[in-house]
């Protein structure tokens, strides 16, 4: 049995490293993607975790697909495929650690995941079932994305969805904004961003929590508000937790970590996500934003996510 199955992309984050006189980065190559990164998290906090999606057969999908397995993560999902190159993401800093990417992705072979090739065994061997939206920017994995969602839910697992908007993979944002719609209506628990609450609706990150528990049926909203903290919303209780006080160096993979941080405490709790109380919601948030703001002091995403008693140490 798995905790967490997760389908979407693998890939790697060129990370920068410097930057020369002309502002040109040196970077280095570091294993990312965000629904790795969220199972990385998942993994390292003790959650069995699988991972479904595709990549190269060069030298960068091998190593990924290794990556994944020194780190726990099942392996078999990812298929690696002799006529798409693995997608890669060029990161660039700003003087503040955020990021912002550009990516060599057409296509990459994150988004030539075909439904025939999932092993649907790694879903019905799963608790909780993830994904996001850069598996919906393209076909044919935005249709093997949606029927594995589909079979997912069908068999009763509980669904975990992360935005994760990246506008310039987006032709159009508004297909951008529908193909998030269609996740949130999907979603048991959403880890969404305070800028995406605000790109769809353009409301605050408390008057999104409560929509997407009225009006979309999610269970637990945690939305994510960078350096300042996160906010966790059920039928029980709301609560906001701080980030500790970090000096960022990269940025990259933090909200993914957050996520799969937070639903590694949910996962420990053994109770359904809309049952958690005030006490409960208020250690997962507090947990979540710790790992994610110490995973911010080193770089890349993957490469990045602290050990657990680093985090309990800094949560006091």
């Amino acid at each position: 049995m798995y905790d967490v199955t997760a389908i979407g992309e693998l890939l790697i984050d060129f990370a920068p490293v410097s930057t020369d006189v002309a502002g040109y980065p040196t970077l280095a190559a570091k294993p990312g993607g965000a629904p790795s990164n969220y199972l990385a998290a998942l993994s390292k906090y003790g959650a069995k975790t699988a991972m479904i999606g595709k990549v190269g057969t060069d030298a960068f999908g091998k190593k990924l697909v290794q990556t994944l397995k020194d780190i726990g993560i099942e392996a078999a999902g990812i298929i690696e495929d002799d006529n798409v190159f693995t997608t890669l993401a060029f990161v660039t800093l700003d003087e503040a650690g955020d990021r912002s990417f550009s990516f060599a992705r057409k296509p990459g072979a994150d988004t030539c995941l075909r439904y025939d090739e999932i092993k649907l065994n790694l879903i019905d061997d799963a608790k909780v079932f993830h994904f996001g939206t850069l598996s919906l920017t393209n076909e044919p994995a935005k249709e093997a994305t949606k029927k594995a969602v589909a079979y997912a839910k069908s068999a009763g697992k509980l669904i975990t969805f992360d935005p994760n908007l990246r506008k310039p993979l987006w032709n159009d944002l508004a297909d951008a904004k529908e193909q998030i719609l269609w996740g949130l209506e999907a979603a048991d628990i959403v880890k969404i961003s305070d800028e995406e609450v605000e790109f769809l609706w353009g409301i605050d990150e408390e008057a999104g929590a409560k929509k997407l528990l009225g009006e979309f049926g999610v269970k637990l909203a945690m939305v994510s508000s960078g350096a300042k903290g996160a906010l966790l919303k059920n039928k029980n209780a709301s609560v906001f937790s701080a980030c500790p006080k970090v000096k960022p160096i990269d940025t990259t993979g933090a909200g993914d970590i957050f996520g799969g941080s937070a639903v590694s405490r949910i996962l420990k709790t053994g109770k359904p996500p809309e049952d958690l109380d005030e006490a409960e919601l208020s250690g997962t948030a507090k947990f979540a934003v710790t790992a994610a703001s110490l995973s911010t002091q080193k770089s890349g995403g993957i490469p990045s996510i602290p050990n657990e008693p680093e985090v309990i140490k800094v949560m006091g």
